[in-house]
């Protein structure tokens, strides 16, 4: 029995041959050949976005973070340590952006970060990164759930469990109906929320003092001062609050397969996302501790707040005015915007691991409308009945289970970049990262450090994300790497790597 690689698959205009033998033992993978109809099955609406929409998509997946979350670093770090934090992480983002641009031009698949640790490092490397983006996807929008939950009920009086269920009817519903209306909803919301942000800062500025940012007490800490008042030990406690600047940016790659031109639209897509996302950082973490203190960020009330900059306005201006409102009601768009954008990247990760057979093929089915309705529906069954186990009580926890996934992933695209540029350095890239495997290295070697901070900051999470991680890896390595899917184009770019490779050398 023979088998062709690229079964007219669009990715490459050669067949290569092999034996069932080979088949069977390449990498430690058993594949499998399927028909037509498997792939009809599972098709993507093609050409649905531009790099704007792409551009508001990474804007989207983050902007929650601007709104809360990365507050918590000053109660581990003070201002300095989260200053510091922030440089670095914006700096393993900016390098890793900069490394994905290459790698979504290079591979434009649905599986993103997957299609390119399969094809650098293997099936066991592309299903450990594909899980582990998949963990952070899936998760966060849990626990952004809470913190709409929280916000809503703070306006309305009404939260809690129909709080979330609502989130998740419409919203999945909405990504149901198809992949245009949803990008373009997302930007409408992303726009409100950039609105109520930029609001923010432009109120605190005539609130604005120097001394306002070191507020908070020195500890006994080694190294401690006004300026570090938990220490040296807390810029690197800072890490994984620094990273809600920006979590969530690399997920601009998942939309390639529907993207108009995939080679030039998602690089300019994630560099302008980020572009957008350094500048609100630097203005959030400016103004915001600057106008209202920064020990006041840290205060229990603050701390369970679903969104803190209406109440660093209060704070700022000794009670409620006009802007609080507004930015009250308009702050609610960043939740909804990072929540509802998720949902997107958690179905297209889940969509393309299914579609090659690493989790159960159903959740790849699509709709006449070319939705992966299985892969909308199932992670976020499971997400409602988290964010409803946990309550707003559990949001950070949920938040830094979706860091620790995240920081795993982001080490493993880092590796494979790099694999990649030594192995196939003649491989088409239509984009080419700025410094190569120097600039990605960097992001290597913060990630490491980041994944280690999350120990720091929860073990727990940390720990709970690891037991979750080794129940995927054995699935995979029991199962369903002996039922993968030749024809999946992630798996094709990688096995036509391998087969060319080997024809070279024959």
């Amino acid at each position: 029995m023979s088998w062709a690689v690229v079964a007219g698959s669009g990715f490459s205009g050669r067949e290569f041959e092999m034996s069932e033998q080979e088949r069977r033992t390449r990498q430690g993978a058993d594949y499998e050949n399927v028909g037509a109809e498997y792939m009809e099955q599972r098709q993507l609406q093609k050409g649905a976005a531009g790099w704007v929409l792409l551009a508001g998509l990474g804007v989207a997946y983050v902007i929650s973070g601007d709104f809360a979350g990365w507050h918590f670093g000053l109660g581990a770090g003070g201002w300095g340590g989260l200053l510091i934090a922030t440089v670095l992480m914006a700096t393993m983002y900016t390098a890793m952006v900069f490394a994905l641009a290459e790698l979504s031009s290079t591979i434009p698949t649905a599986g993103g970060g997957y299609g390119f640790a399969r094809r650098a490092l293997g099936t066991w490397g592309g299903f450990m990164t594909g899980t582990a983006i998949l963990i952070e996807y899936a998760i966060a929008p849990a626990a952004i759930a809470t913190f709409i939950g929280g916000y809503v009920e703070t306006l309305t009086g009404i939260g809690g469990w129909i709080v979330y269920l609502l989130c998740y009817l419409v919203f999945v519903g909405i990504h149901l109906y198809g992949v245009g209306e949803a990008l373009k909803v997302t930007f409408g919301i992303t726009i409100v929320a950039v609105v109520a942000l930029a609001a923010f800062v432009i109120g605190m500025i005539p609130q604005f003092e120097v001394a306002n940012l070191f507020t908070i007490d020195p500890t006994n800490a080694a190294g401690a001062s006004s300026f570090l008042p938990f220490g040296v030990v807390g810029v690197w406690a800072a890490f994984p609050f620094a990273i809600w600047f920006f979590l969530a940016i690399e997920g601009v790659p998942l939309a390639a397969e529907e993207t108009r031109d995939p080679s030039t639209d998602v690089p300019k897509g994630l560099i302008a996302g980020m572009a957008a996302l350094l500048l609100f950082a630097v203005l959030v973490l400016v103004f915001g501790p600057g106008g209202a203190g920064s020990a006041a960020f840290t205060s229990d009330e603050m701390l369970a707040a679903p969104s803190v900059l209406p109440l660093a306005l209060e704070e700022a201006y000794g009670g409620g005015n006009a802007l609080v409102t507004f930015v009250n009601i308009a702050g609610l768009a960043g939740l909804i915007a990072s929540f509802f954008s998720l949902i997107f990247a958690y179905s297209r990760q889940t969509f393309a691991l299914s579609r090659a057979g690493y989790l159960p093929r159903l959740l790849s089915i699509t709709t006449g409308r070319r939705t992966p309705w299985m892969a909308l529906i199932v992670p976020g069954v499971i997400g409602l009945v988290l964010s409803i186990a946990g309550g707003s009580a559990g949001g950070v926890t949920l938040l830094n289970i979706a860091v620790f996934g995240a920081t795993i992933s982001y080490a493993l695209m880092m590796l494979s970049h790099i694999v990649l540029r030594q192995r196939e350095p003649d491989l088409d890239r239509p984009y080419r990262t700025p410094g190569g495997v120097a600039t990605s290295g960097v992001a290597l070697v913060l990630a490491v450090l980041a994944v280690i901070a999350t120990f720091i900051v929860d073990v727990r999470a940390s720990l709970i994300t690891l037991g979750v991680y080794a129940l995927f890896l054995a699935y995979f390595g029991l199962y369903s790497r002996h039922h993968l899917v030749a024809q999946a184009p992630e798996e094709e770019f990688a096995t036509i790597e391998r087969a060319e490779s080997e024809l070279a050398g024959s």
